[in-house]
């Protein structure tokens, strides 16, 4: 398979993230209207997830046309919003949507999980070629991850059973992502010890 064409770094990460951002500045404009479309009547944040779809659909489109590959993750993540999304607006419910998050975060710490069970680790398996550690680092990394992964599960499930729509939203959008994103630096930092150097110059050391 050919690798992936570059991209300037930028609008990499407004492809990635742009369309979160606009489900969150839509839903701010939609959260106290209602809509009615064939009989039924649509709360704002419904409506929102409806268009969220479409949106994270198109990025991912310029993504692929882009750099010629999508990373499985993002694959993933985007068939779960299409599902989801689907069936909150077939059954005119918002709570599965906000299930998806529990579900999204569940499944990737399960499968780390499985991976640990036999000895592996599928994150070195997946990025292993972006972070030159050794295996027993990312044996260490898995494991903590997967916890981490099930602790935001754990806490999106009770966040979204025992408070507002708006709270979730802003944690959906913002805390969560930026949770992960501080952990794995910490990560990265704490086990510094077992990365690997690359060869100076290009020379076998």
């Amino acid at each position: 398979m050919a690798d992936p064409r570059p991209i300037h770094p930028v609008l990499k990460q407004v492809l990635e993230l742009g369309p979160t951002i606009l489900f969150f500045l839509v839903y701010l404009r939609l959260r106290d209207d209602s809509f009615t479309f064939g009989g039924v009547e649509y709360s704002g944040f419904i409506v929102a997830t409806l268009i969220f779809v479409p949106i994270l659909l198109a990025a991912m489109g310029v993504l692929w046309a882009l750099t010629g590959k999508l990373s499985r993750m993002q694959i993933f993540t985007a068939f779960m919003v299409i599902f989801f999304g689907g069936l909150t607006a077939w059954f005119n419910d918002e709570r599965f949507f906000k299930m998806k998050t529990t579900i999204v975060y569940g499944i990737m710490a399960g499968l780390l999980g499985i991976g640990l069970a036999r000895g592996q680790s599928w994150l070195e398996w997946v990025i292993g070629e972006l972070l030159p550690m050794a295996h027993e680092g990312w044996m260490i990394l898995t494991r903590r991850l997967a916890a981490f992964l099930a602790g935001l599960a754990v806490a999106n499930e009770v966040i979204w059973r025992t408070q507002s729509t708006d709270l979730w939203v802003k944690l959906e959008t913002f805390a969560f992502p930026a949770a992960l994103m501080v952990f794995l630096w910490w990560q990265i930092v704490a086990l510094q010890g077992y990365l690997k150097e690359p060869p100076e110059g290009g020379e076998q050391s």
